[in-house]
């Protein structure tokens, strides 16, 4: 065998098992891998969630991390989980259906309103270019704000104030997503949603929400119902619900 035929060979299996190295290291560094997938598996997928990107997203965002160090190994259980002041991190199912149907594009720049723990935020941040995301409880965005940044994430900008008013200086915005509940759908989202954008929301009291998806066509929103859901209410400041 010639010289650089080896010498090239040589680089190449140094390369390989460095990075091989360097995959189980970062494998058995995070001990919840294997409960994020089958988190994705049972949990999303198998509920109809297909779309891969959104699945990938769902995979790579560490869910534990995102939620107090007390419920950590519950974090990839089928169900929503307290965060502090009175606000919960969603569902995982929830979180991947919402992402879904925003059929969100690698160039987008989102909305959301209710950065809670900021893993909805993380998951968009893995699949848009931009996230500008508000949490009317400071100690939320705050604690949110210092995760993201430790995940290396620098597409998400967090706003502390009231998401009712959403974002103006940043608007349009091609998707908005909201994770909280107003009985009604903000004027003022509807105005900073871009022509052909989308709107997941849930509405409605708090013992009869709706998720819906709004498309903005022609200046008009049309209506889409997906399923009932039960998400803390929108809330301003003083803690007076919309």
């Amino acid at each position: 065998m010639h010289f650089f035929t080896r010498h090239r060979l040589l680089i190449a299996w140094i390369l390989i098992s460095g990075f091989m190295t360097a995959c189980i290291g970062q494998q058995s560094s995070d001990p919840y891998s294997d409960q994020r997938l089958k988190m994705v598996q049972s949990q999303i997928k198998a509920r109809g969630v297909n779309d891969p990107e959104v699945l990938l997203a769902m995979e790579n965002v560490p869910r534990h991390l995102f939620v107090p160090a007390s419920y950590r190994s519950q974090a990839y259980g089928d169900f929503p989980l307290p965060i502090g002041s009175g606000q919960t991190i969603s569902q995982p199912y929830i979180v991947a259906l919402m992402t879904e149907v925003l059929d969100i594009d690698s160039t987008d720049k989102i909305l959301e309103i209710g950065t809670g723990s900021g893993y909805q935020a993380a998951v968009l941040a893995e699949l848009c270019k931009e996230v500008y995301t508000i949490e009317v409880f400071e100690l939320l965005g705050k604690q949110a704000e210092k995760t993201i940044n430790a995940l290396g994430y620098k597409n998400v900008h967090v706003r502390i104030g009231d998401g009712y008013a959403g974002w103006p200086e940043e608007a349009p915005f091609d998707a908005i997503i909201v994770t909280c509940a107003p009985t009604h759908v903000p004027q003022a989202l509807k105005d900073q949603l871009k022509e052909g954008g989308r709107m997941v929301i849930p509405v409605g009291e708090y013992y009869a929400q709706e998720l819906v998806l709004l498309s903005k066509i022609k200046g008009r929103l049309e209506k889409k119902d997906l399923i009932p859901v039960r998400f803390v209410p929108m809330i301003n400041e003083k803690g007076k619900t919309y």
